[in-house]
């Protein structure tokens, strides 16, 4: 369809250029410093864990269930800390590992062991040539930069309405023995806001690799991260490997980093129980004890899942306004000029926005110059090749309502000039 800018004559085409310029211009001279450039609570969503740092003090028994929180010991985390997270991700706590607080952390410490040192008995990949990570694109670029960082091949994988394209997924899982992993985001994904349908779920429990050392890292970072209604479903992955006859095949994670305090809270992994033996193993060696007290805090301060449910539920009010006001700002915006489509998630932390082909990185290099700081173009691919140039992340939960709004305005600006300006270039293109 083409946009509302490529329908003008040129000389509306160009006095809707000048105007937009001058608009351009006249945010400059604000002198804006508005920061959208990563997925980070606000302050306000933070203060809601304060009250956590008095929940232990020295007066506190340091015991739980029998286990010593403030010595060594209980590599698998404290029983307590293991059965809250088994609640969040719907697992048994047997198979639940709790350490340290970032699960990006686990995730890397799981790549780089089959790495170095292989999974299941089979070679470590850094000795079978060219190993492969697929990649669902648009998502998250830390976890592109993990298996990037090892030399692993990231092939895009495109995101669909209900989860990544399984069709692809299933022929290149199911056919090339060098394709050992794929990255998942399975509820509210980075950054579509996509939470995979319950038949995408199954047919990853249907995969039967090429490789027998092929896992997938099912990386649940928003399975409580609601914010709008009762919020997305997804079917437990573990449930639908029980009904496919299937096992060995998954490693989930998780953690508290956007419920409490982000780079201070607790973060966990879970899979099979052959895999979890094989995950001690690696960590009996990367690691002496995990960080105790931080898990009683927070065993304390959440108690159960209807407790997170309940504080998450104070993010929620704190986090709807500024989703509201994306679609707000956008609807009004832009509406009516077909140059743009975004997502409008329920839950997670992104709204996914994509303009005309080869606008993206003019979009935030433009933004950029009028004050606002967006997530750089390319950086939701692997590599941060955005084949196409039209996939910006919008990351609305840290800057206040007010800050919120007036960077939503400049990015409107910049949309709008960078979509008129490509339709003149493509028009003179034509002419020429």
């Amino acid at each position: 369809m083409p946009t509302a800018y490529e329908l003008m004559s040129d000389q509306e085409l160009a006095q809707e250029i000048t105007r937009l310029e001058a608009e351009a211009e006249r945010l400059r001279s604000l002198g804006l410093k508005l920061d959208m450039a990563r997925g980070k609570p606000s302050p306000e969503q933070t203060a809601l864990s304060h009250p956590m740092l008095d929940v232990l003090n020295s007066s506190t028994e340091m015991d739980d269930q029998g286990v010593a929180v403030d010595n060594y010991g209980a590599p698998d985390g404290l029983p307590s800390a293991r059965a809250l997270a088994a609640q969040i991700l719907g697992v048994d706590p047997k198979n639940v590992i709790v350490n340290g607080s970032s699960s990006l952390n686990l995730m890397h410490d799981l790549v780089c062991n089959a790495f170095t040192h292989g999974i299941g008995g089979n070679k470590p990949w850094s000795q079978q040539g060219k190993v492969k990570f697929l990649c669902p694109s648009p998502g998250y670029d830390r976890h592109f930069k993990v298996t990037a960082h090892y030399g692993i091949e990231n092939i895009p994988v495109p995101m669909l309405e209900d989860g990544p394209d399984m069709a692809m997924v299933k022929r290149l899982v199911e056919n090339d023995p060098a394709v050992k992993g794929i990255w998942c985001v399975p509820k509210y994904a980075n950054p579509t806001g996509v939470t995979y349908s319950d038949d995408v779920v199954r047919k990853f429990a249907a995969l039967t690799p090429a490789a027998p050392d092929f896992r997938i890292f099912w990386d649940n970072a928003y399975v409580v991260h609601t914010f709008e209604g009762e919020g997305d479903h997804l079917l437990n992955i573990f449930d639908a490997l029980a009904e496919a006859g299937k096992s060995d095949m998954v490693y989930e994670f998780g953690s508290t980093a956007k419920v409490t305090f982000p780079s201070s809270g607790i973060a966990f992994v879970t899979a099979s129980s052959a895999d979890m033996a094989e995950i001690r193993a690696a960590f009996s060696v990367m690691r002496v004890s995990p960080e105790k007290v931080s898990q009683l805090a927070h065993v304390r301060f959440l108690k159960d899942l209807d407790g997170i449910k309940v504080h998450m539920e104070k993010h929620a009010q704190i986090v709807r306004p500024r989703f509201e006001l994306v679609q707000e700002k956008l609807h009004a915006g832009l509406d009516g000029l077909d140059c743009a489509t975004w997502s409008n998630p329920h839950g997670g932390y992104f709204v996914s926005f994509d303009g005309p082909k080869g606008s993206a990185k003019a979009i935030v290099g433009l933004a950029a110059d009028l004050g606002v700081k967006l997530t750089p173009a390319g950086a939701t691919w692997p590599y941060g090749r955005d084949p196409e140039d039209t996939n910006i992340r919008i990351a609305p939960t840290y800057p206040s309502l007010e800050d919120l709004g007036a960077a939503l305005d400049v990015f409107v600006v910049a949309v709008k000039l960078v979509s008129a300006r490509l339709a003149k270039a493509e028009r003179e293109g034509q002419q020429g």
